[in-house]
């Protein structure tokens, strides 16, 4: 894997391999699907090594535009082909746009689990 981070003036988003788990931190709102290349890389990497589990730990992210919800839910769309890898989301009842949001991604997805506490 060669990058484990991504970040902007106002974002991180960073994988640590101890827990297969990418952290996403602060606002994203990026312009479009070119603006969100790094981001997409980063979690096609992680995609690629295969684990059994990947967390996207979504929780202390505060936003994120139509743009990045898209990218999300691409990514979750693309998990499908990985059938030995379960797919966890962890989000947080605290910030309004997660409840509503993530829990579309779940029908894009059926094996994934979705933890919004």
């Amino acid at each position: 894997m060669t990058d484990r981070k991504v970040q902007g003036d106002d974002y991180q988003v960073q994988y640590d391999p101890a827990s297969a788990t990418v952290y996403f931190k602060g606002e994203i709102a990026l312009g479009g699907p070119k603006d969100y290349a790094p981001i997409v890389n980063l979690l096609n990497q992680v995609a690629a090594l295969e684990p059994p589990t990947i967390q996207l730990n979504l929780k202390e992210l505060a936003f994120l535009n139509s743009s990045g919800i898209s990218m999300l839910s691409k990514f979750v769309l693309g998990m499908r082909k990985n059938k030995g890898t379960q797919l966890i989301v962890l989000g947080s009842k605290q910030t309004p746009w997660q409840k509503k949001s993530l829990k579309n991604l779940e029908r894009l997805l059926p094996g994934l689990k979705l933890v919004v506490e």
